[in-house]
């Protein structure tokens, strides 16, 4: 096992040991063995362990916000454990994941159902005013949007990789159309870090991507 691995099995287990507020559980590792399994599967190129450690970071970095830092933590590693890219219930079908599996991990019915919750609002990133949870897992999700211009390039054509089965044309159809959809929102973060952290560079790079696609 990788040191990213045996790093993520540690944040795993400090997040669930966090979540179930001193109620009694099985062993956390054989869940975060489980869970690593799915997010190293071969169809991933951008949705990896890499990505779930990128969101994690980012959700250290915005904790303060939220109401709830370790159910977002373990919203996180839930929020594409079931990636097709082929398919569009990936969210559905990991929230329903994340149901049968935390209360057996030894979890709360009201954690188990904010952990879901926060799983499904990846649908759209768009949560409501005052979701201090939500605004926190969905601009962790997002920040990728304001890397640097390389590795916004490279996040980029890993999400191409991801679609090869998709003809470039309605990729790029396809891909214009997420991008226009997402510049449409009133504001891309809803955290005070993210507003002024990441917004002006995520929108710079979104722009840059749709000229690129639409040339």
């Amino acid at each position: 096992m990788d040191d990213m691995a045996q790093a993520l099995r540690t944040r795993w287990q400090d997040a669930l040991l966090a979540a179930r507020a001193g109620a009694e559980g099985p062993d956390p590792l054989p869940y975060a063995d489980n869970l690593l399994d799915r997010w190293a599967e071969p169809q991933r190129k951008y949705h990896t362990t890499a990505h779930l450690a990128a969101v994690l970071d980012r959700i250290d970095t915005l904790a303060g916000h939220a109401a709830n830092a370790d159910a977002v933590r373990l919203a996180a590693w839930f929020h594409d454990a079931v990636y097709r890219p082929d398919r569009s219930e990936n969210e559905e079908r990991s929230a329903v994941l994340a149901e049968r599996a935390l209360p057996e991990a030894g979890v709360s019915e009201a954690v188990t159902g904010e952990v879901a919750r926060l799983v499904r609002l990846t649908v759209t990133h768009d949560p409501a005013a005052g979701d201090t949870n939500g605004e926190v897992l969905c601009d962790a999700d997002l920040a990728i949007l304001a890397a640097p211009p390389k590795e916004y390039a490279e996040y980029a054509a890993q999400v191409r990789e991801e679609y090869g089965f998709v003809p470039d044309e309605a990729f790029r159809e396809g891909r214009a159309a997420v991008l226009r959809q997402l510049l449409g929102l009133p504001r891309l973060f809803r955290t005070p870090y993210g507003t002024a952290e990441w917004e002006p560079k995520a929108r710079q790079n979104l722009l840059t991507e749709l000229e690129l696609l639409t040339r």
